[in-house]
């Protein structure tokens, strides 16, 4: 997006990438159905970003998911909306939006350089990146770092970046797991793992409170994992579960396995008498639950407890799960931290590197995933081309 800004402004533009071709984790996003961004009102919108919604917000305005969907009609790729609220290329897929748009960028003049590791900066001030050649040094007159955060590492977002700039006296918050699974304390069974992992538990409701007492919750659909629970339900819940179990050690939430139905008639059916049927056959019958609920339920309480039906009523609407951490970063499907919008002017320039501008997952913010990560990493790319090309034209009579 910052190339296409600059070209378009009349700049001679390089750009370079650390993997053997552009846009990789671009074209991982797109994995089961690339869904660019989202159709709800701007206010619920910009609200997906949390504390740094007030730091995104002009970069969203000056680029909304509707302008975003008239640029992605501009090269040729019908959108539509999905049921729910999301927004999708019409054939689902990634690559034919990147073949575009990588074709209208070279027509333009924007040349790329892959297998290009970028290493930071020389004594004289030149960019140095590491090559299949070897070392090679290039000097430019304005910079954009598009680096990304630390998650999928495989496809070049590996957080090297972060010592780089912080030598340089940049600030820069710790990347962490974002949009993340987290691990159960004590791991689950061998008996769960074996037999559940995998396994979603479709329609449920999950709940804790955070550090400050505030309460958190979210319907939706989750899935068991070998060492805990994940699933989009949970990646939502994602940041304040992680802050919280940064805060206390570990995050407690509870599982409404039944939420379209009351806590009295979940007593009702399941203290129906059941004869001679097995519990498994008397909750499925009666309640619904079976397989994956039924297993986590046998996980969490003891023989006595599923045999109380006051009591198994009670852990239906409101099972206790005891979180103890993230999933490790690179597994996570994006990351927080990043620099620090107090490091970056309006333009998104470096205060302390004049003429290198930041932009895309590499800041300091986070939002789950529904299309506001790509929303976000357009805008600011954006952003941070017209940052640097107001730069140029300000500070250099030349235009390369």
């Amino acid at each position: 997006m910052a190339a296409e800004i600059l070209v378009q402004g009349g700049i001679r533009v390089d750009l370079y990438d650390a993997m053997p071709s552009v846009g990789r984790k671009f074209l991982l996003a797109g994995v089961g159905g690339m869904n660019i961004t989202h159709s709800e009102p701007f206010e619920a919108f910009l609200s997906r970003y949390g504390a740094r919604a007030s730091a995104i917000e002009p970069m969203l305005r000056a680029f909304a998911p509707t302008a975003l969907r008239a640029w992605i009609h501009a090269l040729g790729i019908d959108t539509f909306v999905g049921s729910s609220g999301r927004v999708f290329p019409r054939d689902m897929k990634a690559a034919p939006l990147l073949r575009a748009w990588l074709h209208r960028l070279r027509e333009a003049g924007v040349r790329l350089h892959v297998r290009h590791r970028w290493l930071g900066w020389n004594d004289a001030g030149a960019l140095r990146f590491a090559t299949q050649q070897g070392e090679t040094a290039v000097r430019a007159d304005a910079v954009v770092l598009a680096l990304g955060g630390a998650s999928w590492p495989k496809l070049g977002s590996d957080g090297m970046w972060v010592p780089l700039l912080a030598q340089r006296g940049v600030a820069v918050a710790p990347l962490t797991p974002s949009n993340c699974g987290f691990d159960v304390a004590g791991g689950w069974s061998e008996h769960l793992k074996s037999r559940f992992a995998g396994q979603p538990l479709k329609t449920v409701a999950l709940s804790f409170a955070d550090a400050a007492g505030q309460l958190h919750e979210r319907h939706g659909e989750l899935m068991l994992s070998d060492s805990g629970i994940e699933g989009s339900l949970v990646y939502a819940l994602s940041a304040p579960l992680r802050d919280t179990i940064a805060a206390l050690g570990a995050a407690t939430v509870h599982l409404d396995l039944l939420p379209d139905k009351t806590l009295e008639r979940v007593v009702a059916e399941v203290s129906h008498p059941r004869g001679s049927r097995s519990l498994s056959s008397h909750l499925q019958s009666r309640a619904g639950i079976q397989g994956a609920k039924m297993a986590l339920l046998r996980e969490v309480l003891t023989a006595d407890q599923l045999n109380a039906p006051l009591r198994l009523a009670h852990a239906i609407k409101s099972l206790p799960l005891v979180l103890a951490a993230p999933r490790p970063i690179a597994e996570a499907i994006s990351s927080a931290g990043g620099v620090r919008f107090e490091a970056l002017d309006e333009h998104l320039m470096l205060r302390d590197l004049p003429g290198v501008f930041c932009a895309g997952e590499m800041l300091d913010w986070e939002a789950p995933t529904g299309g506001y990560l790509l929303s976000a990493c357009f805008a600011s790319g954006r952003a941070a081309g017209r940052g640097a090309l107001n730069y140029l034209k300000t500070h250099h009579a030349a235009t390369d």
